[in-house]
């Protein structure tokens, strides 16, 4: 693949997010860590515990590519790259665990305590399919806004992925029983003969992830790893690419 046809790629998968970023205002409730447990309370199987479901088992073969090509929150992340693009050297991922768990915790003890699930209604607290149509709805997109925002600018490059997201857990886990079960996957394949260990893809890696290491062990696997492929199309050499397959 030449030069512009990686420069074409990223300005696919950047107009991808961005175009999901627009599109949160009516899907921001399919993603939402709060009425997943309202809905659980109801025995009710909502719209984000489906989507949350299917980022698990999507993941197996997909990884989390979802972050680098579709998120939302990726779209608003990469915007505010301009003001503060620092590489996070601690990026403290065990933040996002620490809440993830408790609340996953909370979800499945609000549905025991309702009689377990009975029931599903994807578009729960939606209005036609869309999340925010008035201004309380409007308080809560705000309020996810800044609180991204927020964590993006003080922390640096994707902080609030790192930090906070309550979405990459379920893919972190799915990519792992996907690896122990061998399924084939999108993976990224590195060819350390070809490194020139020049840190390009290091120094572009949108979750500051030391890719050159990563290069030099013979594998790219890593958990917080978005496929976003800027290291690919960033490295001249060509000691990285896509592939689909067993990466075992």
């Amino acid at each position: 693949m030449n030069t512009q046809e990686k420069s074409v790629r990223q300005r696919i998968r950047k107009g991808a997010i961005l175009f999901s970023l627009l599109l949160f205002p009516v899907t921001l409730f399919y993603f939402s860590p709060v009425l997943i447990l309202e809905s659980a309370a109801e025995g009710l199987v909502n719209g984000s515990l489906i989507v949350f479901t299917v980022m698990f088992f999507g993941a197996m073969v997909l990884g989390r590519a979802w972050c680098g090509w579709a998120c939302p929150g990726a779209g608003l992340q990469e915007m505010l790259a301009p003001i503060n693009d620092q590489r996070l050297e601690q990026p403290r991922d065990w933040i996002k665990w620490a809440i993830w768990i408790p609340w996953i915790l909370s979800i499945a003890l609000t549905a025991f305590f309702a009689g377990g699930y009975n029931g599903v209604d994807f578009f729960y607290q939606t209005h036609n399919g869309i999340s925010i149509t008035n201004t309380f709805g409007y308080v809560i997109y705000y309020s996810v806004l800044t609180l991204f925002i927020t964590v993006a600018l003080v922390s640096g490059r994707r902080g609030a992925c790192h930090r906070i997201c309550w979405m990459s857990p379920f893919m972190i886990l799915g990519r792992t029983v996907g690896n122990t079960l061998r399924l084939p996957s999108l993976h990224l394949a590195a060819d350390a003969s070809r490194c020139v260990k020049c840190q390009s893809c290091t120094k572009h890696c949108s979750m500051s992830l030391d890719v050159t290491q990563l290069v030099q062990a013979g594998t790219l696997e890593h958990a917080e790893c978005i496929l976003c492929g800027k290291c690919v199309d960033t490295c001249k050499q060509g000691a990285i690419r896509f592939t689909f397959g067993n990466h075992h």
